[in-house]
């Protein structure tokens, strides 16, 4: 469904990466009063998952300024980005671990639900340049404690201690590592505090908290100039506002891609870079860079799930949609309880046919997430699609997101027989959303049967550079135009036919087990 999926794609920071704000808004306040947040009675039914694998819990903020809720999250995730980067260990993505956060919920229980064998959970207080961690490792197949440690130390050794919590995590779990062990990229700490914050206050998504976080990366590169994720924070936050409506896309989009290439400059090593360039390279349709990118971040990290899921993304606008699927199934078996890893999965499921898979899919989206946009769009176009219009109409009434319903109905009225409802549908989307949905618009008409109308906007969209045109090789709604004689000229012309496509060099590494 390409319109749901132009919108994931201009909205795609809003959804993905360090911005998985629908979960992290709901417990953002949540501070639990004790270390011991869940249960440990053992639950023995956590067959046919790896042994080496875990997931890390965010840690507790003891701290009597609750405010520094913030510290103990970022502790927590760097321990988990460090885990990821050993390759023969499964770690559960950032969005389904924290998922759980403050919550009564047993070990075993989130163990299973994250398809894990081994937990990590702990607690940060920091008073002053005074700082003391515990951390704990869990087997939870039978509650036992296999390794628990408290450090107490200046706040100057924060990066050490979480070096040697992750290794020895490794070390319990008796992985061998094949090359180096994994080590967190230092700066100041009073950077990396500010750096934390600034990630923070990113993922709310509102004006002013954009503002303070442009603020606060801006500080840390006045003490560390040389500080990659900074760079890439201020481009997430340009590409962000994009997506919400603050900036323009040409003007968001130019502006992230100067900031990653600062980023990538400083630190050519650093693979959240060169995937978030290879993004904007793809909705501007340069393939070949985009490709070139894609390649970097993918030899960099292959573990990184930002990096996976982008590049999922980037074999969907190359038409590659079965890969695109094998490579979403695993990231979801890692974030198994993320709704835009699941979503993404809907979508690839549709768009190789699969519709009962992908009407499953959504439905697990809307379960974890009752109010969340585009799911009920999405189901509502997957019932469109399976030839079942009252259906359709019964999902779309319920969708939350005005540009979503706005692009369903038209097509909903339209399988219903009810045209000057359709007609009138078409135009409230074409008022409110000409120039930031024309390729939406154009799935629109090519829906309806209108040929030249889809090609007049399919036009437009190239001429407003809208990056909803990365992912219409895959869109099935476009499949009764592909006959016609306009469309492979106009593949042509945005880079997509396919001996432009056969001159692309991109093949993925062997799928993360």
């Amino acid at each position: 469904n390409l319109p749901g999926k132009l919108e994931a794609v201009k909205k795609r920071r809003a959804h993905v990466r360090w911005a998985e704000v629908a979960i992290g808004l709901l417990v953002l306040g949540a501070i639990v009063a004790a270390f011991m947040i869940v249960s440990r009675r053992p639950i023995t039914s956590l067959t046919a998952i790896p042994e080496k694998s875990i997931a890390v819990l965010p840690f507790v903020n003891m701290s009597a300024d609750k405010d520094q809720e913030f510290f103990s999250d970022g502790i927590s995730e760097e321990l988990l980005n460090l885990l990821s980067k050993v390759p023969q260990l499964q770690v559960a993505a950032r969005t389904s671990s924290f998922s759980f956060k403050g919550k009564q919920i047993e070990i075993p229980e989130i163990a299973r639900k994250l398809h894990v064998a081994n937990v990590l959970e702990g607690s940060v207080r920091k008073s002053g340049d005074q700082l003391r961690i515990t951390a704990q490792l869990i087997h939870a197949v039978d509650g036992f404690q296999i390794w628990s440690e408290g450090y107490d130390r200046k706040l100057d050794d924060m990066f050490k201690i979480q070096d040697e919590i992750a290794g020895e995590v490794v070390k319990q779990l008796k992985v061998t590592l094949l090359g180096a062990a994994p080590t967190v990229r230092p700066t100041d700490p009073k950077a990396y505090m500010l750096y934390l914050q600034a990630v923070q206050l990113g993922r709310q998504f509102t004006p002013e908290a954009f503002t303070q976080s442009d603020a606060l990366y801006r500080q840390v590169l006045k003490i560390d100039p040389r500080y990659a994720p900074a760079w890439s924070g201020i481009a997430r936050n340009f590409q962000n506002k994009a997506d919400v409506g603050l900036l323009s896309n040409s003007e968001g989009y130019a502006r992230a891609r100067e900031a990653e290439e600062k980023a990538s400059a400083i630190d050519p090593n650093y693979a959240p870079a060169h995937a978030c360039l290879g993004f904007i390279a793809m909705t501007t349709n340069d393939l070949v860079s985009a490709a070139k990118h894609f390649k970097r971040a993918l030899a960099l990290d292959p573990s990184d799930l930002s990096v996976l899921r982008d590049s999922a993304e980037f074999l969907q606008s190359l038409g590659r949609v079965q890969e695109a699927l094998a490579l979403q199934e695993a990231v979801v078996r890692r974030d198994p309880v993320n709704t835009i890893t699941l979503h993404d999965l809907g979508w690839d499921q549709r768009c190789t046919g699969q519709f009962d898979a992908a009407l499953a899919s959504f439905r697990s989206v809307l379960s974890l997430s009752p109010g969340r946009a585009q799911a009920h769009y999405q189901i509502c176009v997957t019932m469109l699609l399976k030839g079942d219009a009252p259906a359709a109409l019964a999902e779309i009434e319920q969708e939350k997101s005005e540009v979503s319903r706005l692009i369903g109905l038209p097509m909903v009225y339209h399988a219903l027989g009810r045209n000057t409802e359709s007609d009138a549908a078409l135009a409230t989307l074409i008022a409110k959303f000409e120039k930031d949905w024309s390729a939406n618009i154009a799935v629109v008409y090519a829906f309806r049967g209108d040929a030249d109308k889809a090609f007049e906007w399919l036009d437009k969209a190239e001429q407003y550079e809208d990056p909803g045109l990365s992912q219409i090789l895959a869109e099935k709604l476009l499949d009764n135009i592909h006959s016609d004689p306009r469309w492979l000229p106009f593949l042509r012309k945005i880079g997509k036919a396919p001996d432009q496509l056969a001159k692309i060099e991109f093949k993925m590494p062997p799928l993360p087990q």
